[in-house]
């Protein structure tokens, strides 16, 4: 297994500059709010609501994702079993998912899904098959 600075999802708040007069931003920076050097920026748009996506895992990524506009709602299994749920719902808030955490993701209208990740895409790093998920992380213990 890669390493990664935390072993499970969670939520990671960045700072908030700004007011509701003028506006905000949110900055995310290696080594300081990002515990990985991002290599690749991706977002995702127009998906219909209540549609689920995710349905994988990863063997190396680690990845940060907000939810820039909108609600996304995450269900995890991490690689002990333990199934946790996650509402983006602030663009100052991403959650972090270290390798080998299964994903489920659920839209609401207009969301807009931005995601840091710590390496170039490699179709080889993904787990699709939930029984391939389970195979794998019960081999890594």
């Amino acid at each position: 297994m890669s390493e990664s600075l935390y072993k499970t999802p969670k939520l990671i708040e960045l700072p908030s500059i700004g007011s509701s007069v003028e506006g905000f931003i949110s900055v995310a920076e290696y080594q300081k709010n990002i515990p990985f050097e991002i290599r690749r920026v991706y977002w995702t748009y127009f998906t219909p609501q209540n549609v689920i996506r995710g349905y994988h895992a990863h063997k190396e990524l680690q990845q940060i994702i907000f939810a820039v506009s909108g609600r996304i709602l995450f269900k995890t299994e991490d690689e002990k079993g333990v199934v946790s749920t996650f509402t983006l719902d602030e663009p100052k808030v991403g959650l972090y998912i270290p390798p080998f955490v299964w994903r489920e993701i659920t839209f609401s209208h207009n969301a807009v899904l931005l995601c840091l990740a710590s390496i170039e895409y490699d179709e080889k790093d993904y787990i699709r098959n939930y029984a391939d998920f389970k195979k794998l992380i019960k081999n890594e213990k």
